[in-house]
């Protein structure tokens, strides 16, 4: 019978034999429960030279611009998973181009994926974790509203490549972690 902490009382925080750090270990059986960093896949979506961007409709940062982007679920792909968070926050069909960035947020055990993509079609509407869904000229982003540090970097990072052929996928900006709020 598998054990899980949340429906198991025997479970405490000790050092496992042949570990090196503290886990869950239920006292009953041995099993040892492994709380891992999340996994977080989306896009730079684009049509026309223009960036698609969700206004969450959920906590963290109700209310702000983001990208379409969301926990990976077990048994998929790190590219499927991107399609279907567009297809969920915006309605939209992306097609995926190739790996932009993985960026590491440490404070919140975080890894995150973000894709080059684009619209196959200028088909979108908001899904049922997003208030708006648009396409942005880059002049018209809304730079202070944006929800995320990652975001920032990710459109800066976008800006940088584009249209410059064959390019090796970014990671954090020097110094950033995610830890501070996002710079205009």
């Amino acid at each position: 019978m598998a054990h899980h902490p949340a429906q198991h009382e025997n479970f405490r925080r000790r050092v496992p034999e042949g570990d090196n750090r503290e886990r869950l270990v239920c006292d009953d059986c041995g099993l040892i429960h492994y709380d891992n960093p999340k996994i977080v896949v989306g896009a730079v979506v684009t049509y026309d030279g223009r960036f698609l961007l969700c206004r969450r409709a959920i906590q963290p940062r109700k209310g702000y611009w983001t990208l379409p982007a969301g926990f990976l679920e077990e048994h998929e792909t790190t590219e499927d998973g991107a399609r279907r968070e567009a297809y969920e926050e915006a309605t939209a069909d992306i097609r995926i181009e190739q790996l932009l960035a993985v960026y590491n947020v440490p404070r919140i055990s975080q890894v995150q994926l973000i894709y080059k993509a684009h619209l196959g079609e200028p088909s979108f509407s908001p899904g049922t974790e997003s208030l708006d869904v648009r396409l942005f000229a880059w002049a018209e982003i809304p730079w202070d509203e944006l929800a995320f540090p990652s975001v920032h970097w990710a459109l800066n990072q976008f800006r940088e490549i584009d249209g410059k052929g064959p390019f090796s996928p970014f990671t954090n900006p020097a110094g950033e972690l995610g830890n501070m709020p996002p710079k205009a």
